[in-house]
């Protein structure tokens, strides 16, 4: 099960939204690219060529300014164009475009004048402007019944300052008073109240709560923090070039006017200019104030140069202005943190003032929350915030190797120049993220409830080995030793590519709302337009993907479908049908080893089949191949058993869903006398890109009594269900015809019930 959506988040531009490095104790078209437009799906795909001009290209201030000016003056037609309500209207974030011509637009909404709170959504277009897929938030239509509150604003905002004041916060009212939104996250958009308290954390980082509201029950739908965690003689990357104004100020003209202040031990205001009397800042000690200066002020550097040769990024919002860092905060501050509504970076000097954190990979981090949310905006909370950090550990890292600097040699290691643990460890490892006692190696249904520094080790872990792959190797002076979570191997693609397919799914495919399966959703997308789909390159983020346990495996050779394991009953004939293909459609041929005795497959078709003659379990190999050489293999369990009353009915006849139409169903006649089991068990196995759609019910033989097996759930972007459910059935007779009953109930995918069976 994915998630609740109480633990997932939505943000706007006008949200003030600030990131720090560690944690700190506070935690139409489809709704997500598709696995027909991202080149998703596993068996028998069709080979597709890079696009050569799918690179996003390096646009001016004033190329970008011209793109967001003709995109502002259509948002009516184009909200036309997307079926969007009459009181629906668009507004322009931000605009992609690729080599090629195409433009990925970003937008945000409104409703009624209201901000849509999980509204935004990417416009895809070809270089001619022919609209080529939209990728939303959420599918729900926006719509309330009234934009008239029954809850007074000051009531929200008393409940907001509560949820606050529990955290560490020691402010008595709101910084931004309540307002009124459409909360359409959780896809159920309802008139809400939306309320930033501020104030002090516990640990001296800035606190911004926002905390919504329903504007008419009073009921809290969602929190979430929006504190994100010349010459220079800096105290990590040694002797450096910092870019100066000339006037003996840390301020650099030519990356946009990048300036950095001091704030002494304060921890507000802008802070003062560093300046020195000459053009040389800091003695690369802690003695020396400008020290920290030079750090931070280098980062700040080497990151731009980083985003606009690398990615032809033009600054943190691609406008070609420069942010701008604070050093000093606060005093024996041990953290980092951006903030957009400073549009800043800022640095603690850490325990005792002795290690301030302005490493080159923690300023790559903190500017990269500012990119994040010039982007996708990932809101920094459950799966989405979890991405959110993983992003700018990643791009921070990758600032670090790109540098080449070797008084800072890159590595996988978060932090591991500040030591902030005081113990030779860095804040967190990349290889294997739980190496830190807190951090996921692997998706599990319950990441997105960690604190986001912690839930994005399984962002962290899939770049690590899509960059360099699994298992123990030395790069430069580091050892690493990387697991998977299914014990298969992954061969890495190098980390630039890694990156490049990370910054362009970033930039023109997730949302604010994007959790780790529509993460892998949008990389198999951008490795397929950069890459080509079915490309090894391709494949491998598919594997790296499923080597923290988000989706299934994909192989430049054959592919095979798993049947999920089997039961059989002793002396009953069985059919079981291999499924497979070859990329370029070649004629295949099956074996198997550890099938019971008496079944056999056959070697041109893959229909196993028999009577077994003993109980017992075995371990299945089924392997594959074609005429070109390729192989594919599958492995599941086959268990015999005796029918001690029990028995096994099946269907295994197709039976297409259509894209939003009525339900089908697929009947399974059973003969046995008595009530059914308060255990019954269902296996479904159902093909389909978008399995969020689907909703699943169990119909007793009477036709009066109906178990709801799976409901539909449209953030669920995975494909495909293989799932065993169990009902009670016990006041049911067993003997009749029970039916299996599939709705399709969104637009934009469509699937085949392949089979299903229960067992008594």
């Amino acid at each position: 099960m994915r998630p609740t959506p109480h633990h997932r988040a939505v943000a706007t531009g006008a949200l003030v939204a600030v990131t720090a490095l560690l944690a700190v104790g506070v935690q139409s078209t489809s709704a997500t690219a598709r696995p027909e437009a991202a080149g998703a799906r596993a068996g028998g795909q069709r080979i597709v060529q890079p696009d050569p001009g799918a690179q996003p290209a390096k646009l001016s201030p004033s190329q970008r300014a011209e793109l967001l000016r003709a995109a502002n003056a259509t948002t009516a037609d184009t909200a036309r164009s997307l079926g969007l309500g009459p009181k629906e209207k668009l507004v322009v974030k931000d605009v992609v475009k690729d080599n090629n011509g195409a433009t990925h637009t970003r937008y945000e909404r409104s409703y009624d004048g209201l901000p849509v709170l999980g509204g935004d959504l990417v416009v895809e277009a070809a270089k001619g402007g022919q609209v080529k897929g939209v990728t939303k938030a959420t599918k729900a239509r926006i719509a309330v019944a009234s934009t008239t509150p029954k809850l007074a604003p000051a009531a929200a905002e008393r409940a907001a300052v509560k949820s606050a004041k529990a955290q560490g916060s020691q402010a008595g009212a709101a910084d931004v008073a309540p307002r009124k939104v459409i909360w359409a996250a959780d896809g159920r958009p309802t008139l809400a109240y939306e309320t930033v308290v501020g104030g002090l954390q516990d640990d001296g980082t800035p606190n911004q709560l926002h905390v919504i509201t329903d504007a008419n029950t009073g009921e809290k739908l969602f929190e979430y923090q929006g504190i994100k965690t010349g010459t220079g003689n800096t105290m990590y990357s040694g002797q450096v070039t910092l870019g100066t104004s000339g006037s003996y100020e840390l301020n650099d003209p030519t990356r946009g006017g990048h300036k950095t202040y001091t704030l002494g031990g304060g921890t507000s205001g802008q802070g003062t200019l560093v300046t020195s009397p000459n053009d040389t800042f800091g003695d690369g000690t802690n003695n020396d104030p400008n020290t920290a200066a030079a750090d931070a002020h280098y980062g700040a550097q080497v990151t731009w140069d980083y985003y606009k040769n690398v990615h032809g990024r033009s600054g943190i919002r691609g406008d070609g202005v420069g942010a701008y860092s604070r050093v000093h905060y606060s005093y024996a501050y041990v953290n980092a943190f951006w903030d957009d509504g400073c549009f800043c970076m800022t640095y603690g000097d850490g325990e005792n003032n002795a290690k301030p954190l302005t490493a080159l990979d923690v300023a790559g981090h903190e500017m990269t929350h500012g990119v994040t949310s010039a982007t996708a905006n990932l809101t920094y909370s459950g799966e989405s915030g979890g991405l959110n950090e993983g992003t700018s550990d990643i791009f921070g890292k990758s600032v670090e190797f790109w540098a080449n600097n070797p008084n800072v040699p890159g590595n996988y290691f978060i932090g591991q120049q500040i030591d902030i643990n005081g113990n030779g460890t860095p804040l967190r490892y990349m290889d294997k993220p739980s190496k830190d006692g807190r951090s996921a190696d692997s998706w599990y249904s319950g990441v997105g409830n960690k604190d986001v520094h912690y839930s994005s080790g399984v962002a962290n872990h899939f770049f690590y080995l899509l960059s360099e792959g699994s298992g123990p190797k030395d790069i430069g002076k580091f050892h690493y030793d990387s697991p998977t979570s299914d014990g298969q191997p992954v061969t890495g693609i190098g980390r630039d590519n890694a990156a490049k397919i990370w910054y362009k799914a970033l930039s023109e495919k997730m949302k604010s709302n994007t959790d780790y399966a529509d993460a892998r959703t949008s990389t198999l997308w951008a490795a397929g337009q950069l890459f080509g789909v079915g490309s090894d390159t391709y494949n491998a983020v598919g594997n790296a993907w499923a080597a923290v346990n988000v989706g299934s495996r994909l192989s430049s050779g054959v592919e095979v479908t798993g049947p999920g394991d089997q039961t059989s009953i002793v002396n009953t004939a069985v059919s079981l049908q291999i499924k497979a293909s070859s990329p370029n459609g070649a004629a295949l041929s099956y074996s198997a080893t550890g099938l019971p005795a008496g079944l056999a497959i056959d070697a041109r078709t893959g229909l196993i089949s028999g009577t077994p003659t003993a109980t017992g379990a075995s371990t299945v190999t089924v392997t594959v191949k074609d005429a070109s050489g390729r192989t594919g293999t599958i492995t599941f369990k086959w268990t015999v058993g005796t029918d001690s009353g029990g028995s096994v009915f099946e269907n295994t006849t197709p039976v297409a869903i259509p894209d939003a139409g009525p339900a089908v169903t697929s009947p399974i006649t059973v003969t046995r006398s008595g009530n059914a089991p308060a255990a019954l068990k269902v296996d479904v196995t159902i093909r389909h890109t978008y399995r969020g759609d689907l909703q699943i019910d169990l119909v007793a033989p009477d036709g009066r009594k109906t178990w709801r097996l799976k409901s539909a759930d449209p953030w669920d972007s995975a494909a495909d269900v293989r799932a065993t459910y169990t009902v009670d059935a016990s006041g049911t007779a067993a003997s009749g015809t029970w039916k299996l009953q599939v709705k399709d109930l969104y637009a934009g995918d469509t699937g085949t019930l392949d089979r299903w069976r229960l067992s008594f």
